[in-house]
């Protein structure tokens, strides 16, 4: 670039002189062959040297090309890349966005179906009857998952001399504790659906009272005054919102109730309370089991008092008779073996070849003197 403007200015240098020694010569005649040859001289001068810089600013426009386009083929391949890049991303965005809409068309249809099941349950627990079948539902999933089996740890409407309740827990000893099914609904759903604040305390007022209509009902049957009940009966309300909002609402009414010997469990509460007869009647089991173990303890120790007399009593029975064999074997089988030796030995004498000679026998001797005599 400098070099450029540096032609540029001996052109231009040169023109202006060519015009300055064009009015000189005008004015002064004489000199025109002088001024002929300085301009001639200066002209070639300007020429040599623009041909020197025309070649050297040559050579340096070609440098810059050359560096223009390395530079224009690195942002070719950069913007090629960048170009890639682009369509990667926005082939990623498509696929995300596509995967996005699948799940929010999804979650519109899922949120669809849990209205419509909300809808369904709303109609179905309408009925009071479908309300209790459910609440027993949810009370037998609460005893499952506590471990109690039907027939062996509790029963279902078993007829008692105070009524029939829903539930009745087999305890040890004999004992049993019954528990009701309650589920106050309808009030408490248009407590829900009030719009204004006058429409909400009213709900909410007459739920409260459905509640305590439902305990002085169950207090009233009296299952707890059985001579083998405990002194207490269950009322279970089958949803934790429910039993939440009473706590809340009016915490007294638990308090009322736990006066008339009434306890009020959601599924929560009731799992504890299981827990609770469980752990009672495992401690019982294994009381029971343990007073068996002490009393077969005790029916081991006197058996084995016994034996241990037997035993020493045979024991002792063992050795006199292995005295009394020890010395039939020795010493009367001795005495036996002598008088049948000196016999074979007389047997022999009678038996020998050549031997004519009477020898004469010793005197006899009976009976068991002589016995006593050998040994």
């Amino acid at each position: 670039m400098d070099g450029v403007v540096l032609l540029l200015f001996v052109v231009a240098a040169t023109a202006v002189g060519v015009a300055v020694g064009a009015a000189v010569a005008r004015r002064w005649p004489a000199a025109d062959v002088d001024m002929a040859a300085a301009i001639d001289a200066v002209t070639a001068m300007a020429a040599e040297r623009l041909g020197t810089h025309a070649e050297r600013a040559s050579g340096e426009l070609g440098a810059r090309a050359s560096r223009l386009d390395a530079q224009l083929a690195a942002m070719t391949g950069e913007l090629a890349r960048v170009t890639t890049l682009v369509r990667q991303l926005e082939g990623d965005r498509e696929q995300k966005f596509g995967a996005l809409a699948e799940h929010l068309r999804q979650a519109a249809e899922q949120t669809a179906r849990l209205a419509d099941t909300t809808s369904s349950l709303r109609q179905a627990l309408s009925s009071t009857s479908a309300r209790g079948q459910w609440g027993e539902r949810m009370a037998e999933d609460v005893l499952r998952l506590a471990g109690f089996i039907e027939g062996v740890n509790y029963r279902k409407q078993l007829t008692t001399a105070q009524g029939r309740p829903d539930f009745t827990f087999l305890l040890p000893r004999g004992l049993r504790l019954h528990m009701d099914v309650k589920f106050p609904l309808d009030n408490y759903l248009r407590y829900l659906d009030a719009t204004t604040t006058a429409q909400r305390d009213t709900t909410r007022a007459a739920f409260l009272r459905d509640v305590r209509a439902r305990v002085s009902e169950l207090a009233q049957r009296d299952y707890a005054a059985g001579p083998d009940c405990v002194n207490c009966v269950l009322l279970f309300i089958p949803n934790e919102q429910l039993y939440a909002f009473i706590q809340s609402a009016d915490a007294a009414i638990c308090e009322e109730a736990l006066r008339t010997q009434v306890v009020v469990c959601s599924p929560l509460t009731l799992f504890a309370v299981l827990a609770v007869v469980r752990q009672a009647v495992d401690n019982f089991v294994l009381e029971r089991t343990a007073n068996e173990i002490l009393a077969e303890l005790a029916t081991f120790d006197r058996q084995w008092a016994k034996y241990v007399e037997h035993s020493d009593r045979l024991g002792r029975c063992l050795e006199s008779a292995n005295r009394a064999y020890n010395e039939l074997t020795t010493t009367r089988a001795r005495a036996l073996e002598r008088p049948l030796e000196r016999l074979a030995e007389l047997r022999r004498q009678r038996e020998a070849p050549g031997d004519r000679e009477v020898t004469t026998l010793p005197a006899a001797r009976d009976g068991p003197d002589a016995l006593r005599a050998d040994a």
